[in-house]
């Protein structure tokens, strides 16, 4: 069992009922999903770039990526329709506990000038989303194997769940929120 799930039913849920008065358990905050995305505009001029972008997601996440595809034809970016454009991978149960635990013990303490994210990013649903500009914050990577530097768009899908409710859950995970 992850460390961050063995939390999450051990001290975190009790947290959740004192602090909010839910005795349902089934009403109670828990993280669903969390969906790391690739976009990767320059993979029409250069096809090695959306494989190379694969292959790094990959080996983030644990888990192979699906590349999305164009829906429509956009003369002026010479896209068409059905081009792939980047890569994503939707993280569940313990994989997704991992991940979490790596991206808030190795990765935020990893990023030049961190000084925590952004306590504002939820979207009225408690779900949060957040972006990093580089993928060499992470410990998998090497700099030697990296042919460019592109960021990647993270997004924690919380249920039962708003924005207090998701910002007090994510913050009891250890989440390194800003100061007011």
């Amino acid at each position: 069992m992850s460390r961050l799930k063995k939390k999450y039913e051990d001290e975190i849920l009790a947290k959740l009922r004192e602090e909010y008065g839910i005795k349902n358990a089934m009403r109670l905050p828990k993280l669903q999903k969390i969906v790391v995305n690739r976009g990767v505009g320059k993979a029409l001029e250069n096809k090695k770039r959306i494989q190379s972008a694969t292959a790094e997601l990959a080996l983030i996440t644990g888990q192979y990526p699906v590349q999305t595809r164009a829906k429509k034809a956009i003369a002026n970016f010479h896209l068409r329709e059905g081009n792939a454009i980047g890569c994503k991978v939707t993280l569940r149960g313990v994989r997704m506990y991992e991940f979490l635990d790596r991206l808030i013990s190795v990765v935020f303490p990893r990023v030049r000038d961190f000084r925590g994210v952004s306590s504002t990013a939820f979207d009225g649903r408690g779900n949060y989303s957040m972006g990093l500009t580089d993928q060499l914050v992470f410990p998998e990577l090497r700099v030697d194997d990296v042919e460019f530097l592109q960021g990647m768009n993270i997004c924690i899908t919380i249920n039962n769940s708003d924005d207090e409710k998701s910002l007090f859950l994510l913050s009891q995970f250890g989440f390194p929120f800003k100061k007011k």
